[in-house]
């Protein structure tokens, strides 16, 4: 009495079934009386019987008109018209009616009237109480069935629009990153021309693999870094001995998957408002670690520090960022701080499910 294509199907089948069964036999034992267990054993063997029957036949119906049709929506929902559901359920209804009742014999050692053998007026009736709870059963099933697609429909709608909208992100970080690059070599220009020269080279290759991985929507944390890696080696041609680095990635960590660029905007943050406006530079430190089952991740440097940073234009599009991201890829599971660091500079942290 249930419609194929539902990802639970057969176990909401099996308790659906059970329980149209039990309301069934407490029925025909409060209206025929006898024994309750003898009522219960019958209900049950001729509703499991017509409930499989009508479930096979559909399934097959559905099947061919797959095969004929192709995957139209209205056969993902599982409903394939009352032209087709008739014929189901009148035969499936039929032969689980005379199938159950001859498996209740078989475990009873009795011998129920058969409808054939029944009085016309009684044989009606009880042929037609079978075919009454078999419609509303389907139809029940089927309704279920449906709004557990649509549910399932929504929360798609809902991931492809998240998926859109780090899309969207990702795209809007991309030229950001790249004005800033452009913006460090308008200035190195001016100073010293033949850095800059090996500047532009080296920025064509940094760009050419990470617009390339930007396409993707997660790669693995070692990519991250080398990317990262990349762009810092950029900065160290324009800030020479006043950027010192340490990327720290440990072996066990460095497959798990994450958005692409997503501490690039902390490190371009880190520079542009931590080190350079510090005389002597400083150092920038990108760290993975495991806490727990969530994956930390850092972004420290011993620059101005945070007090000098907030007055800065500019600060605000990286860090935004990379919360929405968070929030869209991670939701509640994932948190994102900026605090100051002892002793100078500020250290940025994102804690993500590992």
């Amino acid at each position: 009495m249930t419609l194929p294509d539902s990802r639970h199907s057969w176990w909401t089948h099996l308790g659906g079934t059970a329980l149209i069964c039990v309301v069934v036999g407490l029925l025909n034992y409060l209206m025929q009386g006898g024994s309750f267990g003898i009522a219960m054993l019958y209900s049950f063997a001729v509703g499991t019987q017509i409930s499989l029957y009508i479930q096979l036949l559909m399934t097959g119906v559905t099947r061919a008109l797959r095969l004929q049709r192709g995957d139209l929506p209205e056969l993902r929902h599982g409903w394939i018209g009352w032209g087709w559901v008739a014929p189901c359920v009148l035969l499936g209804a039929l032969a689980g009616y005379a199938g159950g009742l001859w498996l209740g014999d078989l475990i009873s050692g009795r011998h129920a009237v058969r409808p054939w053998n029944m009085p016309q007026g009684r044989a009606a009736l009880s042929v037609g109480f079978v075919l009454l709870v078999s419609v509303l059963g389907t139809f029940f099933f089927f309704v279920l069935f449906r709004l557990n697609a649509l549910r399932l429909e929504q929360a798609q709608a809902l991931r492809q629009a998240a998926e859109a909208r780090l899309t969207l992100l990702q795209s809007q970080l991309e030229p950001h990153m790249l004005f800033n690059t452009l913006a460090h070599l308008r200035v190195l220009i001016k100073l010293r021309p033949d850095e800059a020269q090996r500047m532009l080279d080296r920025l064509i290759d940094y760009l050419r693999a990470t617009l390339q991985a930007s396409r993707a929507t997660e790669h693995p944390l070692a990519d991250e870094f080398e990317r990262l890696s990349d762009y810092l080696a950029l900065m160290q041609l324009r800030m020479g001995e006043r950027l010192r680095v340490k990327l720290e990635l440990p072996a066990d960590l460095a497959g798990i998957a994450i958005p692409p660029l997503l501490l690039q905007p902390l490190v371009e943050n880190a520079i542009k408002h931590g080190l350079e406006p510090h005389v002597d530079g400083g150092e920038l430190r990108v760290t993975a670690a495991r806490d727990g089952k969530q994956l930390v991740l850092e972004v420290a440097d011993s620059g101005a520090g945070l007090v000098q940073a907030t007055d800065l234009p500019g600060t605000g599009f990286g860090l935004s960022q990379v919360r929405e991201r968070l929030a869209q890829r991670y939701g509640n599971a994932a948190s994102f701080e900026l605090r100051p660091q002892p002793g100078g500079g500020s250290v940025a942290r994102i804690e993500i499910p590992s």
